[in-house]
């Protein structure tokens, strides 16, 4: 593909800023521009303009409907469609799009999660234009529809979604990180904007495989399956050649994904066979946010077109590889200037310095805060597995700059271990190397030169979620900085002994080593830091009060808020599980237990034969009796699984009660069951095994 060619059809799909420059009237480009650049509101005589120029442009590219495209507490996205159809005098068909159906809709919003914010009867909900993130045409079998980002909020006002609260905590760092550049001669900078990049992990399977998984079909990931004889120990697929089926698959992915502005960079084949990996370039994180939605939306509909499916689930197969999705978080001014960067002059680094400390202490007080963000049931399986990040939460810094913030810490007498140096301009900060920094896999939350990758997010989840935490803990940590430097009579001095202070209480929170070793489990048990290994727990954090009153005091959540995404998050990892619980017992029932008893009959009519034979019926007979013990433990372990079920039914309606059995008596039957199960298919012939097994589904693309 040409360059020409690229560039005509990057963003072709997309109501950007070239397309209203080009079809709004001068005026109209900039008072909505102050909106979306500056949070200023936006008039209804603009949004009228504004409304029909976006009507003309996607009836022009064969959009008939409309959608306010919106987030709901579901996960996932969600839309409902309006013609531009509208009858005129006489009955005649005309087209029409006002202004007020730009700004608002009116979906039901009794019938998405709310945690008690609504009742069933209460069904009044709002849509509102999020004119930050451009609209954008859907292309589909039926042809073009106009999507238009919205917020998604009560009758009474309450977030029923997860980019209002996004929304309200970039405001929030943006707040606090001014007052933090004023205290460093910034007078300019106005606002800051929260850089992100979510590197996407995916398996493909193919689609006639997955059929026949009634795992994989309802639930995303395989419930049973015993390990191939090889998976990934050669280190072969990782960025190896793409096959001609996934090439293809990434190829129309790529150009679906540029038509709707999604900036896809970086295609490859990840760790695991079938695994692989899409990573775009940094935008602000509330069109990072959308866009990742749409890359997930993609991706599967993409697959399709190729007889295949992605699995965005965490952990698809046992015993190999799961998915996440790292999340690059980084500040910037409207200029481009990056706050983690050290920078080229004696000020920046002093800002740099105290920006970082500002995060470390963000991260050491919100550990549990921040581990929850990334929690959810299919997450529970991958970290801490020696894959992906520990449940631990830990900053990883590299050698030098924890160095330099010992030196601080310490007083000495500063020098940078590494490379060519940056001087602080102030006498008691150490001067920083232009690198700092390795990379370290392990880590929860690594820095990487001018941001930090959040590593623990789930490849299935929306980044809505964790970027609001970090926004918002961040906020807190520059608040309470700023409210100390700004009356300080000696800046420099009282700077510096902030530093050490914060780097002596938060220190803790740095480790550089090896997250995967059992070594670091007691180390950080030492250290006082919450290992948290399950997602019912994690969730507490979000009602903790520390929580509570951080969230309402930087207006990003109120506690009705919180609580009912705490009640959500229970009764959503409750229904995980259960549907999980549910389906495997359904595929013992009706078609592992029938298989195996079916074999069994096979070979004990073989025992028969030999015998009249005069051969030799032992191994003939080890086998039936290992098959036939097992096929008893597994009867027991269906069993034992049933009754948990209907324990677990009887507790709903008390979600916390409900989540914590079905966390550790239905998962607990369920990993029983899987350890009979894939014995048997070890011993059942392959013929006679009633699913794809692993070879077949991770060889099969």
């Amino acid at each position: 593909m040409s360059d020409c060619k690229l560039q005509e059809i990057y963003g072709s799909h997309v109501f950007n800023e070239s397309v209203m420059r080009e079809r709004l009237p001068k005026e109209t480009f900039r008072e909505l521009k102050k909106t979306i650049d500056k949070g200023a509101p936006l008039s209804p005589q603009v949004a009228e303009v504004v409304a029909n120029a976006m009507k003309n442009w996607a009836i022009e590219h064969g959009a008939t409907h409309y959608t306010h495209w919106f987030q709901p507490l579901n996960g996932f996205t969600a839309e409902k469609h309006d013609s531009f159809l509208d009858l005129g005098e006489g009955g005649q068909v005309i087209t029409a799009f006002s202004g007020r159906a730009l700004i608002k809709g009116e979906p039901d919003a009794s019938s998405f999660p709310s945690g008690g914010l609504r009742a069933t009867f209460e069904a009044r909900g709002y849509t509102a234009w999020d004119c930050t993130s451009s609209a954008f045409l859907k292309e589909d079998s039926s042809g073009l529809t106009l999507c238009i980002p919205t917020a998604f909020c009560s009758y009474n006002g309450e977030a029923l979604d997860k980019k209002t609260p996004l929304l309200r905590s970039v405001e929030a760092l943006s707040k606090q990180a001014v007052r933090i550049l004023r205290l460093f001669g910034d007078e300019t900078t106005d606002r800051i904007q929260v850089s992100c990049g979510a590197e996407q992990e995916y398996f493909l399977v193919d689609k006639k495989m997955w059929k026949q998984r009634p795992d994989l079909v309802f639930t995303g990931r395989t419930l049973l399956g015993a390990k191939p004889p090889k998976t990934q120990e050669m280190d072969d697929h990782y960025f190896g050649t793409l096959k001609e089926r996934v090439s293809a698959y990434m190829k129309e992915l790529d150009t679906a994904l540029w038509k709707v502005g999604v900036p896809s960079k970086t295609k490859h084949n990840e760790a695991a066979p079938a695994q692989h990996e899409l990573a775009p370039i940094f935008e602000t994180v509330n069109i990072a946010c959308d866009h990742n939605q749409i890359t997930m939306e993609l991706m599967k509909k993409i697959a399709d077109h190729h007889g295949m499916v992605c699995l965005l689930h965490e952990k698809p197969f046992a015993g190999l590889n799961g998915s996440g999705k790292h999340n690059n978080w980084s500040m910037t001014t409207p200029e481009g200037v990056n706050l983690l960067n050290p920078g080229k002059t004696p000020g920046e680094n002093a800002q740099f310095l105290l920006v970082l400390c500002a995060i470390i202490s963000a991260i050491d007080d919100h550990a549990a805060l921040v581990r929850a963000s990334a929690a959810n049931a299919g997450n529970d399986h991958r970290l801490g597995a020696l894959e992906a990040p520990p449940a631990i939460i830990s900053i990883y810094l590299g050698d030098e700059l924890t160095d330099i913030l010992e030196q601080i810490e310490k007083g000495k007498e500063h020098s940078a271990k590494f490379g060519g140096v940056l001087d602080t301009g102030v006498p008691s900060l150490p001067n920083l190397s232009l690198d700092s920094t390795d990379r370290n896999r392990t880590s929860p939350f690594a820095f990487s030169g001018n941001k930090f990758e959040f590593r623990m997010v789930p490849s299935s989840a929306s980044i809505a979620g964790p970027n609001t935490v970090l926004n918002t803990i961040v906020a807190d940590s520059f608040c309470k900085i700023a409210d100390r430097l700004e009356q300080a009579k000696d800046f420099k001095k009282e700077l510096h002994t902030l530093l050490a202070e914060i780097i002596k209480k938060h220190k803790r929170i740095i480790f550089n080593g090896n997250g995967y070793g059992e070594e670091w489990i007691n180390e950080a048990k030492r250290r006082g830091l919450p290992n948290i290994n399950n997602s019912v727990d994690s969730y507490a954090a979000f009602i903790a009060p520390e929580s509570i009153e951080m969230f309402e005091k930087h207006h990003v959540y109120t506690e009705t808020e919180l609580r009912a995404r705490y009640e959500i998050k229970l009764e959503k990892y409750t229904k995980i599980v259960s549907i999980e619980a549910h389906t495997l017992l359904q595929m013992v029932n009706r078609q592992i237990m029938p298989a195996c008893l079916g074999f069994a009959d096979k070979t004990a009519k073989a025992i028969l034969h030999i015998k009249e034979a005069g051969c030799d019926i032992l191994p003939a007979e080890e086998t039936l009796r290992k098959l036939t013990n097992n096929i008893t433990l597994l009867h027991k372990a269906t069993k034992k699984l049933e009754h948990a079920v209907e324990k677990s039914e009887r507790l709903d309606g008390d979600h916390i009660a409900q989540a914590k059995y079905v966390r550790d008596s239905l998962a607990t039957a369920m990993d029983e069951i899987r350890k009979y199960a894939d014995e048997l298919e070890t011993i059942v012939g392959k013929e006679d095994w009633p699913i794809p097994t692993y070879d077949d589904l991770i060889y099969s693309v």
